[in-house]
C-alpha cells in the first residue's frame, strides 16, 4: 500500500488515535450534552403542561367567576325585588293606618258634633221654658211656682212634635 502513498503504520495509529477520541468525546461530551438536551426537552415539555393546566385552570376560574357574576347579579336583582314589595307593603300598611286615623277622626268629629248639637238643643230647652214660663206668667198673670212650670214645659215640648206630625 505504499505505492499508493498511504502509510499503514500511521493509517492505523490515526485509526486508534480517532476511535481513543471518540470514546473519550462519547463519554464526557457526548453523554452529558445528551442529557443536559433530554433534560432540557423535559423541561420544556413540563413548561408546556404547567401551561395548559394554567390555561385550564384560568378558564375554570373565569368560568366560575362568570357564575358567580350572574349569581350575585341575579340575588341582587331579587334582593331589589324584595325591597320593593317590602316598601309596597309599608306603603299599604301606613295608607291603611291613615285611614283608620281619618276614619277614627271623623267618628270623634261626628261624636263631638253630635254632643254640641244635644247640648245645644238642651240650652235652647232651657232657654225657651224659661220664655215660656215668663209669657205664660204675664197671660195668667200669675205666678206658678217653678217645678211646675217645668213639668208643664216638657209635657208641651213632648207633645210638640206629635202635634206637628200629625
Amino acid at each position: 500500500m505504499e505505492a499508493l502513498g498511504i502509510n499503514v503504520p500511521g493509517l492505523v495509529t490515526q485509526i486508534i488515535s480517532f476511535l481513543v477520541l471518540f470514546g473519550v468525546l462519547y463519554a464526557f461530551l457526548y453523554k452529558p450534552l445528551l442529557r443536559i438536551l433530554d433534560q432540557r426537552s423535559a423541561r420544556i415539555r413540563e413548561g408546556l403542561e404547567q401551561a395548559e393546566l394554567a390555561r385550564a385552570d384560568a378558564e375554570r376560574s373565569r368560568s366560575d367567576m362568570v357564575k358567580q357574576v350572574e349569581e350575585a347579579r341575579a340575588e341582587g336583582q331579587g334582593m331589589i325585588s324584595q325591597a320593593r314589595e317590602a316598601a309596597e307593603r309599608f306603603r299599604e300598611e301606613e295608607l291603611g293606618k291613615a285611614r283608620e286615623e281619618i276614619e277614627s277622626e271623623r267618628v270623634r268629629a261626628q261624636s263631638s258634633i253630635q254632643r254640641e248639637r244635644n247640648a245645644a238643643i238642651e240650652e235652647l230647652r232651657s232657654e225657651f221654658a224659661g220664655l215660656a214660663i215668663s209669657a205664660a206668667e204675664r197671660v195668667v198673670e200669675k205666678s206658678l211656682d217653678e217645678p211646675t212650670h217645668r213639668e208643664l214645659i216638657n209635657k208641651i215640648l213632648e207633645e210638640g212634635p206629635k202635634v206637628r206630625g200629625s
